[in-house]
């Protein structure tokens, strides 16, 4: 499916990310938690992949595609996505294998991030808490604490019982950052792995998704319990 739509909202999402709302209007565009879509400026040639950050329901709800972007770049290049509000965007998609599931078996889900790697896995969070489950667990890692997106929401959710979550940082951060640090650790991973039925997600930077489903392998996870994408 290809569509064009208008850019809603552009917004800060941390020091080197931002969230782009797209408005759907009256398009329809089914897709599952943890798809992608190709983006680039209305009729340029070369669009990039990202995932979508929202859930469906989200979606359906707000009429809006929402997207995390990073915008680090020291210096933009051809296909390059920088979007601004009011601007129109190609959108095709919906794209990729690293979904959640329709009806999973388990009632026990493990979401594993590293930077941006979170887009896809909120949508699936978000997606979770609608259906029934047991225990949902979070386990987010970035460089710095001013690099978690959507820290605030992740909180709140922890904060009223519905999700377990553990934040850590992977360089020095300020005295008072009470979260962990440094990269995961299988010990840290196991915290949240409350049986081996645990269905688990993981998504972020090369190291992470080599080194974590390792872990989990070694916790007695079963192989096609672990899913995972690269970013």
């Amino acid at each position: 499916m290809l569509l064009t739509l208008r850019v809603r909202e552009v917004v800060p999402a941390t020091s080197r990310a931002q969230i782009v709302r797209l408005d759907l209007g009256e398009h329809e565009f089914p897709y599952e938690a943890g798809h992608a879509v190709m983006i680039a400026g209305h009729a340029a040639t070369k669009r990039r992949p990202y995932s979508l950050s929202s859930a469906p329901e989200d979606a359906r709800r707000d009429r809006t595609l929402e997207l995390l972007v990073g915008t680090d770049a020291s210096e933009p290049t051809a296909g390059t996505f920088m979007p601004v509000v009011n601007g129109l965007v190609d959108v095709e998609g919906p794209l990729g294998s690293f979904t959640f599931p329709r009806q999973p078996a388990e009632r026990r889900f493990l979401f594993i991030a590293g930077g941006t790697g979170v887009a896809p896995l909120r949508a699936m969070l978000r997606h979770a808490l609608t259906i029934p489950y047991d225990t949902i667990g979070f386990f987010y890692s970035a460089r710095t604490p001013d690099e978690f997106a959507y820290a605030d929401e992740l909180r709140a959710l922890a904060a009223a019982g519905r999700i377990e979550l553990r934040l850590t940082t992977t360089r020095t951060t300020p005295a008072d950052w009470t979260g962990g640090r440094g990269r995961m650790t299988r010990a840290a991973v196991a915290e949240l792995v409350h049986d081996l039925e645990t269905l688990c997600f993981v998504c972020g930077p090369p190291t992470l998704v080599d080194e974590v489903p390792r872990q989990l392998l070694e916790l007695g996870i079963p192989r096609e319990r672990i899913r995972i994408e690269e970013q």
